[in-house]
């Protein structure tokens, strides 16, 4: 009765996490979860500091790269980045969705996935606006696929990658070998599935605006401080050091750094930050403990194990996929956090925990609920007063997420 109870408060936290009943924040929900979970003795407050514990890297890293995605979305950078690609398109549909492709894969890859949605979503819609482009879904679906698609492309370029490996997290050099090549398909492959979904909207022509938003010179240095950031973290990548704490350091920096060039207060930058993420995040951690009590992720590692040792391809093409699908039906948050203990409790061969973490990554581009960033960005686009309903968004992930997602693991067979 108490292993069902934990399932039970479990499924309905996560529940609340994706349906946001009363339109309570997703953090609200998770934290409850956590909370009813203490209340009725299923986990004890050791138990769900150790849990939140697990979670500081993750924390810190999501801590610094919000820090320095605010920033610079307050310098007007990324409107200035969605600019430049008006320019570049000429008045072309084909090539501006070419070029927001572009910026999503270079925010995605250096500032992680929930920076696409969060912040590079509201500076397409302002810069399609200015170009009088009439259609606008396929630029603002750009924000929404790539966030994802592009999410193992480096190590820092999604907070899940952090989950999955833990501790264990490869170096660089390591990770480019694995990941690399998988990524450059996924990417591709999502570019002409969604291209193609979108191609009678992007027949339109329209007049680039005569005047372009310049960068200025404290944009230029929020610009600076990502370069620099992700050097750091590049560095300390390679060396296997985490990346929470310098991820944090630097974006911390990079805050107080440009707020003493503007003279401004950092008030408001912290203010506008989305802390309830990492609350979100935290409630997560022990509700997932919660669920590790249960013996779940034990008699999964070594169902997968023995699994593996037999069909290791076999295993990791159903484990990729069906990762991919529950991704989408429960999110990928916590189905990554469940899916890197189990990971990390079992002897899987490296193709195995390839097709993991791809599922996690990339699975999550068939519907509006797959992952925190594609949440993120459906909140982004209230905020503008635009809306994409679930079913359109669902017609179009059939296709953009399914096909890339099976190239994707089959490339990693080969």
């Amino acid at each position: 009765m108490s292993h069902l109870l934990i399932f039970i408060i479990s499924l309905l936290a996560i529940a609340g996490v994706i349906i946001r009943p009363f339109r309570l924040p997703e953090a609200t929900w998770a934290a409850a979860g956590a909370i009813l979970l203490l209340l009725t003795g299923q986990i004890t407050l050791t138990q769900a500091g150790a849990g939140v514990a697990k979670g500081t890297d993750v924390y810190l890293f999501l801590a610094g790269m919000m820090l320095l995605s605010e920033t610079a979305r307050e310098e007007k950078l990324f409107d200035w980045l969605a600019a430049q690609a008006v320019k570049a398109s000429k008045g072309s549909a084909s090539g501006l969705f070419f070029m927001i492709y572009i910026s999503g894969i270079l925010v995605t890859a250096l500032l992680s996935n929930d920076a696409t949605a969060v912040v590079l979503t509201p500076a397409v819609i302002a810069a399609t606006k200015a170009a009088g482009v009439k259609n606008q879904l396929p630029y603002l679906l750009i924000c929404a696929f790539i966030a994802n698609a592009a999410s193992f492309l480096l190590p820092i370029s999604n907070p899940a990658n952090l989950v999955i490996y833990a501790a264990h997290l490869p170096t660089l050099i390591s990770w480019l070998k694995a990941f690399l090549l998988p990524s450059v398909i996924a990417i591709a492959a999502t570019y002409f599935t969604l291209k193609f979904t979108q191609r009678r909207a992007l027949k339109e022509q329209f007049d680039t605006p005569a005047t372009i938003i310049k960068l200025s010179q404290t944009g230029q240095l929020a610009l600076y401080s990502i370069l620099a950031t992700v050097v750091v973290l590049l560095i300390c990548s390679a060396f296997d050091v985490p990346l929470g704490l310098p991820t944090f350091i630097t974006g911390l920096l990079a805050t107080l750094i440009i707020a003493l060039a503007a003279r401004k207060s950092v008030y408001k930058t912290f203010r506008e930050v989305s802390w309830s993420v990492l609350f979100l995040v935290a409630g997560l951690f022990v509700i997932v403990e919660a669920l590790s009590g249960t013996g779940i992720t034990g008699h999964l590692a070594s169902a997968l194990s023995r699994a593996s040792d037999m069909h290791p391809a076999k295993v990791a093409l159903s484990v990729g996929s069906g990762i991919a699908f529950i991704c989408n039906l429960m999110n990928n948050l916590p189905v990554g956090l469940m899916a890197g203990q189990v990971a990390q409790s079992a002897t899987l061969p490296e193709v195995v925990r390839k097709a993991i973490l791809i599922g996690i990554d990339l699975g999550p581009n068939l519907s509006v609920t797959g992952s925190l960033a594609t949440i993120l960005w459906l909140v982004a686009l209230r905020r503008e007063g635009v809306k994409v309903s679930n079913w359109s968004f669902l017609k179009t992930g059939v296709l953009v997420m399914t096909i890339p997602l099976i190239l994707t693991l089959l490339i990693i067979l080969i």
